[in-house]
């Protein structure tokens, strides 16, 4: 047990900063006794850090006299392992962030499951080849250290943009942003069938499922956590079996899109999880047709726009359904 007592020379500071600065290190062996910022949150938020005896937040400001008492635990966390055979594209990178175009199989980050061996083949497991320094970066919460540096996510299947915080400052900002929705985000999906509405706003909650295997529209028997969820659409172009579609989420539910649309009884092509019982999926679409294609937000006074091309199997499927002449 280690206890502190704030002085003049810390008034005004947050607590996980003062405490990241005082204990922080690369730990490369856990005789150092120095502790990652990440361990310093879990800390706080576990309640083995106290300030006065209390429980606080890891946003707490520090008074003068205040006593801090600390007793640490380290956490043993799944060690992340750098893959230098991944082939992602990086669009864009500054000091402050990554832009990469996610391709259709690749997870975001290893699965935060106990007793599982950490996969080695995700987008992470990427980025630590080259941005090693994003190992740091993170919010604290349980998993967070398998996800360095992550503020938003694609689900396995889904292709298109996503932007990687490269600093804590930058990972902070970031997740302010998509929290206050102040992040824009545009998708392609090809869906079945056609939309009576060629633009609208889908305003539907949604849930875990009871077995917690899948998302689902809210109802009165929903027992898990509701989250209101909401997304824009627009028709880009109908044929005789299908629709292109845009998609624009403005709240960012797991699953989002392809739960509200299938809510519509139009499921994303190719949509395994939630594609109606006789939905029958064309020959050779093998993931859901869905695509991150526009990403547009503010970060420290600047703007940026990205956007990605349509990957390969969403092109061709597009490009058939013209050549074969079914277009209504």
């Amino acid at each position: 047990m280690k206890k502190i007592i704030a002085t003049k020379a810390i008034l005004n500071e947050r607590i996980d900063k003062f405490l990241a600065r005082e204990f922080f290190s690369p730990r490369k062996t856990m005789s150092r006794g120095k502790y990652t910022r990440g361990e310093i949150i879990r800390n706080i938020k576990s309640g083995d850090i106290l300030v006065n005896n209390k429980r606080i937040k890891p946003s707490y400001i520090l008074k003068e006299g205040d006593e801090i008492i600390s007793n640490f635990k380290v956490q043993i966390s799944k060690k992340l392992f750098p893959n230098s055979n991944l082939k992602i594209k990086i669009i864009y990178q500054d000091k402050n962030i990554i832009v990469l175009d996610k391709p259709a199989g690749i997870s975001v980050h290893p699965s935060t499951s106990s007793g599982q061996v950490p996969e080695k083949n995700t987008l992470v497991n990427f980025l630590l080849v080259k941005f090693p320094e994003i190992k740091n970066v993170g919010d604290g919460s349980p998993g967070s250290e398998l996800r360095p540096g992550i503020v938003h996510r694609l689900d396995k299947d889904t292709s298109g943009i996503m932007v990687v915080a490269r600093t804590q400052a930058a990972f902070d900002e970031l997740k302010k942003l998509f929290q206050n929705h102040e992040v824009r985000k545009e998708y392609l999906a090809v869906i079945f069938g056609k939309l009576k509405n060629k633009k609208g706003l889908i305003e539907k909650p949604i849930a875990r499922s009871a077995d917690y295997k899948k998302q689902i529209i809210s109802n009165a028997k929903t027992k898990t956590k509701i989250r209101p969820a909401v997304t824009e659409y627009e028709v880009v172009k109908e044929y005789k079996n299908y629709s292109l579609i845009k998609a624009m989420p403005k709240t960012g539910r797991m699953h989002q899109i392809r739960v509200h649309l299938a809510s519509l009884d139009h499921p994303i092509v190719g949509d395994k999880k939630y594609a109606h019982k006789n939905t029958k999926n064309p020959p050779g679409v093998m993931r859901q047709l869905l695509h991150a294609q526009n990403l547009e937000f503010e970060l420290f006074g600047e703007k940026y726009s990205f956007e990605s091309l349509l990957p390969v199997d969403f092109s061709r499927f597009i490009k058939s359904l013209d050549w074969n002449g079914i277009k209504s």
